[in-house]
């Protein structure tokens, strides 16, 4: 019977971000169960890498929002969907499934969509254009904060035809594995980031924007220094700005008024994410907004490294208390120092001990074949 599916999933654009890398899993787990994988997207850094024999990809404008390209990719995927006999179509971005819904309409096939994040719905219109990804035969949530989300704002658009259910985003835990970086890789890495010896390392990861809480974090690493003295640590703001000059530019003042700029690098991006967490003693999320799914808890853990994230969203789902991490207040600098100063203080086998536990519990839970299998298992009771 799955031999007949054929499936197809539409995202804006394919890039490290946490939905594309999801899309990027699924595609080529589809193939190895006997399901046809079908993918269309605007472009994206992870193209090139997708196994063209085993995924067909398609090159369409969905990234826009323009209302005639809208209807015109609807019209374009409507005639990929009945040439190519796709079953299922799969949406992961709120433009792109627009086209998607109107398409599955047209052609009458079932319709997916997986809800990423909260998106802003201050406004009927936003809210409006938001309920498309609750318009599907399937809804999958990230987490269980966005199911929650959806249940509590969405309601008006939910009924007994339609399917909600969870699935934990997934990572690549053989990917992020503490025993697959080099040693040497890790010097060099140490060394062209000029780190000193003997120092904390404390890894912050995510791009810069303000919801993520970098300047935050920086009044807390400004506490700890006036708590315990001697700069006992080093923190690498590890992200890009994304054309966000101005942010970062506010951040490195921050930085220098609290005369952390010796204690602090802000490095752009790193090719080889491991890594970074491997030479880190621990990493901090101090997102001041709800992160709908916490893969940076998730990565973090999977490395054996003690995470510190923000009580709210997704990412206090990913951790277990004071077993694998810590949670603080959502905002509070001061909460978030004294966190800090708590793991700093922790005996090594203490450290060690949560850091085991931590990859316990990204291999249990959050592993990518498991949000693979779940999805291709929701996907064949559709197709059924």
């Amino acid at each position: 019977m799955a031999a007949k599916i054929k499936v197809l999933q539409v995202i804006p654009r394919l890039g490290y971000g946490g939905a594309e890398t999801g899309c990027y899993d699924i595609a080529h787990y589809l193939p190895e169960n006997n399901v046809k994988s079908y993918l269309i997207t605007s472009g994206g850094e992870l193209l090139k890498f997708i196994d063209k024999k085993k995924v067909k990809v398609i090159r369409l404008p969905v990234q826009s929002k323009n209302p005639i390209l809208i209807i015109l990719n609807s019209l374009i995927i409507s005639l990929i969907i009945l040439i190519s006999g796709i079953n299922i179509v799969h949406a992961r971005s709120r433009a792109p499934a627009w086209s998607c819904l109107i398409a599955t309409k047209i052609t009458r096939r079932k319709f997916v969509t997986t809800f990423h994040g909260t998106y802003n719905f201050k406004s009927k219109i936003k809210k409006f254009y938001n309920s498309v990804m609750v318009r599907s035969d399937l809804i999958i949530a990230g987490s269980n904060f966005i199911f929650s989300h959806i249940k509590e704002n969405y309601s008006e658009y939910l009924n007994d035809n339609k399917k909600l259910l969870v699935i934990f985003r997934g990572i690549n835990t053989d990917y992020f594995d503490p025993s697959t970086t080099l040693e040497t890789d890790e010097d060099n890495l140490f060394k062209s980031w000029k780190l000193q010896i003997g120092k904390r390392i404390i890894l912050m990861p995510g791009r810069l924007t303000s919801w993520k809480g970098q300047e935050m974090f920086l009044e807390a690493l400004n506490k700890v220094n006036t708590q315990l003295g001697n700069e006992p640590f080093i923190a690498i703001i590890l992200g890009s700005d994304q054309g966000r000059d101005l942010y970062k530019k506010k951040l490195i003042r921050l930085s220098e008024q609290h005369r952390l700029n010796k204690q602090v690098k802000f490095i752009d991006h790193c090719k080889n994410m491991p890594l970074a967490y491997k030479i880190s003693d621990f990493v901090v999320s101090a997102s001041i907004e709800p992160e709908a799914f916490g893969r940076i808890s998730v990565e973090a853990q999977s490395m054996q490294k003690i995470i510190l994230a923000s009580n709210i969203g997704g990412s206090k789902e990913t951790i277990v208390g004071n077993k694998t991490g810590f949670l603080f207040e959502a905002g509070n600098s001061d909460d978030l120092s004294k966190k800090i100063i708590e793991v700093m203080n922790l005996e090594e086998n203490t450290i060690k001990q949560m850091g085991i536990e931590g990859r316990k519990n990204a291999v249990k839970k959050f592993n990518v074949e498991k949000m693979c299998f779940s999805t291709y298992s929701e996907y064949k009771k559709l197709f059924n």
